[in-house]
Parts: structure tokens; C-alpha cells; sequence
């Protein structure tokens, strides 16, 4: 009933401890709180919140113009729900050094489990879009090491993210990885890959688990999870997934409604309102408001 039973402590920890093995971590992208049960209730083992997603949820588009405090509170919201460690997009950082370390801070205490920080440009654009911008390596290298430095939970994962490949090339996605990695970066995302030979390549190249964003509409096929597992791959994330489904039904039933006039061809699609029930824990808390109610000194 109300938040998970598991600690963000132990959330962290478990995730560290999974990450020694060779099992590939799935993190689909969760849009709110409910969705971040299901995930668990479906059996994956993370949760991802999405800068795209959370600017989406907003109306804006994914540009930076979300805010640290606008992230860390959604980022709260959905962690406390779900008994899965929780990776959230923390973009730049949102500002200088100091402002990363706030970051993360603001992140540990919304319960997160880990972040990532990229090397692009503030403001930054979409990972998979064209015309992208990446920082020289020493700021780069400082947004890491200030991520790392201010955490005060060891287990808190911070992972680097790398745009260099779609402005560089591999060969420097590749020698920034490995600087990323000696900043203090405990995994690395390297983003918009054109192949799995290219994530193959950089998974080998590092010693720290590498993620892999399997994201519609981008630069990088979306390969199946044996498919990456074969590559070295560790985790994986499915962003905006679940955010673009439920708009595409919700599109479509507004359609059927302004048409038709009623919603009755929808509702053998719709999630019935006893599964509503069963993942917000409606019995817990009938249970619960009754033995208040019948308690006698």
C-alpha cells in the first residue's frame, strides 16, 4: 500500500549487484507513477524516466527547457511506486559543475537509483536528431567528475553519456568513452549508434557496463535484447515507448469518439478497471481504512 517496500539504498544496491553479472538489464521507459508498477508487475528488472518524456508530459519538446526540480520531483513520484531501481535521464546536469552536484543530490533524495549525464551542449537536443553539438572532452570530463564526487550514497550509479558518434564518428565516440570512464563514470550510454557491430565496439572498449537506447524512430535499428545481450550490451531502455502507445490509443479513441459519438468499439482495448484496481493496491487500502475504523482501544 501507498510507496514501495524497498528502500532507495537497497534499490541501489541490488542494481550494483546485478550489474556484476551478465544478465542484460531492460528498463522500459515509464510515462507516470502507474506505469512504473506495471513495469514491475510485467517482470523487467529497472525503470527508466525519460527527459523526452517528462518535456512531452509537459507540452514542450525535448530541447532543455525542463528544469532540475521539474525532474527530480516526477523522478520522485515514479521511484517511490515501484520496488525497481529507477534510471533517470538528468540530461547536461542543468547547469555548471556545482549545479550537477546539486543534481544529483536532488536526485538521491528523490530515490533514484542512477543517472546519466551527456556531453552535449546546453541547451541540448534530441539524441537521435540531426545538427547536434557535443562539449570538448574537458567539460565533459568535469560533468562526470562532479557527478561522481557529490554523491553520498557509493551505489548511486553514475553513468556518462556520449553524442560524439553522430558528430565525430566512432573512433572518437570510442577514445571519449574510455576518458569518460576514467573521469569516474560507473557505465557508459553511447547514444545513436549505427549498428550493433558499433555497440559491440564500444561495450568492448570499456570495462563498465554499456547501455543501449532502443528508441522508435532513431538512428539505431531497434535490435532484439539477444541480439544486444550477444554484443555486451548490459542495460537496456525503451524511452518513449510507453508514452507513444498510450498516445496512439488515446489518438484513436478521441477519433472513434468524434465520429461515432460513444466509445463502445473502444472498451474491449481498454485496461478494465478491476486491473486498475489490482495495481493501485485497492483492496490494501479498503483493508487498511476498515481497521482504522473498527480499532477499539
Amino acid at each position: 500500500m501507498l510507496y514501495a517496500a524497498t528502500t532507495a539504498a537497497e534499490k541501489r544496491l541490488r542494481l550494483r549487484e546485478r550489474l556484476q553479472g551478465d544478465a542484460l538489464l531492460r528498463f522500459p521507459g515509464a510515462f507516470n507513477p502507474l506505469s512504473g508498477r506495471l513495469i514491475q508487475d510485467k517482470g523487467f528488472e529497472g525503470v527508466y524516466i525519460s527527459g523526452a518524456v517528462l518535456a512531452a508530459d509537459l507540452g514542450l519538446p525535448d530541447i532543455g527547457l525542463t528544469t532540475a526540480t521539474e525532474v527530480a520531483g516526477r523522478s520522485q513520484q515514479i521511484a517511490r511506486m515501484t520496488d525497481l531501481p529507477a534510471l533517470v535521464d538528468a540530461d547536461t546536469g542543468f547547469g555548471e559543475p556545482m549545479n550537477i552536484a546539486r543534481t544529483v543530490q536532488s536526485l538521491e533524495d528523490a530515490g533514484v537509483a542512477g543517472l546519466h549525464i551527456e556531453d552535449q551542449v546546453n541547451p541540448k537536443r534530441c539524441g537521435h536528431l540531426d545538427g547536434k553539438q557535443v562539449v570538448d572532452q574537458g567539460t565533459a570530463l568535469r560533468r562526470v567528475r562532479a557527478a561522481a564526487d557529490a554523491r553520498r550514497d557509493p551505489n548511486m550509479l553514475i553513468m556518462a553519456r556520449t553524442d560524439i558518434r553522430a558528430v565525430e564518428g566512432l573512433a572518437s565516440a570510442v577514445d571519449r568513452a574510455k576518458a569518460l570512464v576514467d573521469a569516474g563514470a560507473d557505465a557508459l550510454f553511447p547514444e545513436a549508434m549505427a549498428d550493433l557491430a558499433e555497440f559491440e565496439t564500444l561495450a568492448s572498449a570499456v570495462d563498465v557496463p554499456v547501455l543501449a537506447n532502443m528508441t522508435e524512430f532513431g538512428k539505431s535499428a531497434l535490435f532484439t535484447t539477444d541480439q544486444l545481450a550477444s554484443a555486451g550490451i548490459r542495460i537496456v531502455i525503451y524511452p518513449v515507448s510507453l508514452l507513444r502507445v498510450a498516445m496512439g490509443a488515446a489518438e484513436r479513441a478521441l477519433d472513434t469518439l468524434g465520429e461515432a459519438g460513444s466509445l463502445e468499439s473502444e472498451v474491449a482495448g481498454m485496461q478494465h478497471r478491476a486491473r486498475l484496481y489490482e495495481l493501485v493496491d485497492y483492496a490494501g487500502y479498503n483493508a487498511f481504512d476498515t481497521e482504522i475504523f473498527t480499532y477499539e482501544p
